[in-house]
């Protein structure tokens, strides 16, 4: 079973897939591709793979990517993707992934429905901007340009109707991380349960 966990920007999903992974070893990971440069304290490897257009394009015409999807940025045009690269074995082991609706939708697809159990995390949008402020002022960098860009976009990809589409009838408030993240545990220790 993959646990694919999805939220609009700044609900908490980096911090939720950290504790999730750390408190239950037992689900692996996918580690996605992007070609949006590195923040500050990010590892290739470890919370997503860096690679340039090149490699992203040559994954592309050979055929190995699940799921990608292209944000034209204040920056650049930035590409992410699940990567078709061994590391996922729904049929034999559990996994916790993270991402978009979008690449949820492209996921269920690719591996079947039955394989997917969807993790919305939702969070109160006033808060979810003071976070993703506080985020921006921790970079060398801050980019609130693209901060307020992915705000907004979440709103319309996000929407009831997408949720609906895609099958999404349950949320997980992250309003008390511990609270939202035994939640998704007990989600997780209850098997394909949505």
């Amino acid at each position: 079973m993959i646990y694919y966990l999805m939220g609009k920007s700044a609900s908490g999903k980096d911090s939720i897939y950290r504790r999730i992974l750390e408190e239950l070893p037992q689900l692996r990971r996918v580690i996605l591709y992007t070609t949006r440069p590195k923040r500050s304290g990010e590892t290739d490897g470890v919370e997503y793979r860096f690679i340039d257009d090149a490699e992203f394009f040559r994954l592309k015409e050979a055929g190995r990517l699940i799921e990608y999807r292209e944000y034209n940025t204040v920056h650049g045009i930035w590409r992410y993707a699940t990567v078709d690269d061994g590391q996922t074995e729904p049929d034999r082991y559990d996994y916790l992934m993270i991402g978009t609706l979008e690449s949820y939708a492209a996921a269920r697809k690719y591996f079947g429905s039955d394989k997917l159990c969807p993790v919305y995390v939702t969070v109160d949008d006033g808060e979810r901007l003071i976070r993703a402020i506080r985020r921006e002022q921790s970079q060398e960098k801050p980019q609130y340009a693209e901060m307020c860009r992915r705000f907004l976009a979440d709103e319309e990809d996000f929407s009831a109707e997408n949720l609906a589409k895609n099958g999404i009838d349950r949320e997980f408030r992250n309003d008390v991380l511990e609270d939202c993240i035994e939640e998704i545990r007990e989600l997780i220790a209850g098997g394909r349960n949505v």
